[in-house]
């Protein structure tokens, strides 16, 4: 290697997979009884950015203290690199210096704006007494011109292949024509980001829990997913959603094409009067993902039973990119590679609900553990620190 070659490959390595972004609240809109999306914008996100569509791109918000402005995180960043060491530099601050960390979803990004800008919306979650976390009660008060500091992409890594991946990004069906869309309201925003990108020939099922029907969103989509919003109102967090799902796709049960498909679910408000799951309004009339049995009537088999994880303790999140050499061998389908078959289940939400609907698919139904994304985005009386 050449000393000029050398030194190329060691700047474009040094390009960091993630950056931070200081920006100023452009606008704020109440888009539902408890979304408030917030609108970003700065010069600097000239240089945020993938190298495609964001899909389901999470990333950090720092919603700084009462009354002080965000650290620096850029700088934390350029003294202790774009791993842990910042991190723990920026744990180590005093709290009401550091303020919080918190992760979401990008609903929208203008790239090419005259100054670009972010969507960002955020679930405005309050107990009875009127208190909820830091982020809820930024977001309630925020005004144009408040300041915060995004860490997201850095769109100069996108066009460099030793930089490596920022990590914020599941969304990976492959090869699938047929999906399955599952999250409450704080999967909303990747849920719809992900019908807005899908092509017409993509189809199946997006169900989304939402606590009022004030939430219910209008989405646009290419797809022929259909669509079924769940108010529960008064119903425990996640009832409707696990009915929807176990509605949807039946014991025993194998996810193929879509003349194998069942009738939607029984009972449901749906837009254009078709039945499906009580409280639900769905987008249009057509069938739902689930099968009976496989093509030619032969009933999947039950998958093993997935290994117990302690939602208390640690984070749910298993992906196909994720899954180890173990894992992969188990599955029903071990000389497929990940992405290879035709369905393609996205699930996301409240832990203890996606752990039940993880148990459901996996084990009672026999999907195969390389074609579905399991994450739990939160966890009921458990606060978020990053």
């Amino acid at each position: 290697m050449t000393r000029v070659s050398e030194k190329a490959v060691q700047r474009t390595a040094a390009v960091p997979a993630v950056a931070a972004f200081d920006v100023a609240v452009a606008r704020v809109e109440r888009v539902g009884a408890n979304f408030q999306r917030i609108t970003f914008s700065g010069a600097c996100l000239n240089g945020f950015g993938v190298a495609g569509p964001l899909l389901d791109l999470r990333i950090k918000v720092i919603i700084p203290a009462d009354g002080r402005p965000c650290p620096d995180i850029g700088a934390l960043m350029q003294g202790g690199g774009e791993s842990a060491g910042w991190y723990q530099q920026w744990l180590g601050l005093e709290p009401d210096e550091r303020g919080s960390m918190r992760t979401y979803t990008v609903r929208d990004f203008r790239a090419h704006e005259a100054e670009p800008e972010i969507d960002v919306d955020f679930v405005l979650h309050f107990d009875d007494d009127g208190t909820g976390g830091p982020a809820s009660q930024w977001a309630a008060k925020a005004a144009p011109g408040d300041r915060v500091c995004l860490i997201g992409p850095n769109v100069a890594a996108a066009q460099c292949t030793t930089a490596g991946s920022c990590g914020g990004i599941e969304w990976s069906p492959g090869l699938a024509q047929h999906v399955l869309l599952v999250g409450d309201e704080t999967a909303v925003p990747a849920i719809c980001a992900i019908l807005e990108s899908l092509p017409a020939h993509v189809g199946g099922d997006a169900f989304l829990e939402v606590s009022d029907p004030a939430d219910i969103q209008e989405v646009s989509t290419a797809s022929s997913v259909r669509i079924t919003w769940l108010a529960r109102g008064a119903r425990e967090h996640g009832e409707l959603l696990d009915q929807a799902v176990r509605t949807a796709v039946r014991v025993p049960g194998w996810v193929s094409l879509a003349k194998y498909f069942v009738p939607g679910t029984a009972g449901a408000r749906t837009r254009n009067g078709t039945p499906g799951t009580p409280g639900a309004r769905t987008r249009n009339g057509q069938a739902g993902v689930g099968a009976p049995g496989s093509p030619g009537g032969t009933s999947a088999l039950a998958g093993p039973e997935p290994e117990e994880v302690d939602i208390d303790r640690t984070i749910l999140w298993e992906t196909p990119q994720r899954l180890e050499a173990s894992v992969l061998e188990a599955t029903p389908n071990p000389g497929r590679l990940p992405g290879s078959q035709p369905f393609y289940a996205w699930i996301a939400g409240e832990a203890a609900l996606v752990r039940g609907l993880r148990r459901y698919l996996v084990r009672d139904v026999g999907i195969d553990r390389k074609q579905v994304a399991f994450m739990g985005y939160w966890r009921k009386g458990r606060s978020e620190l990053a």
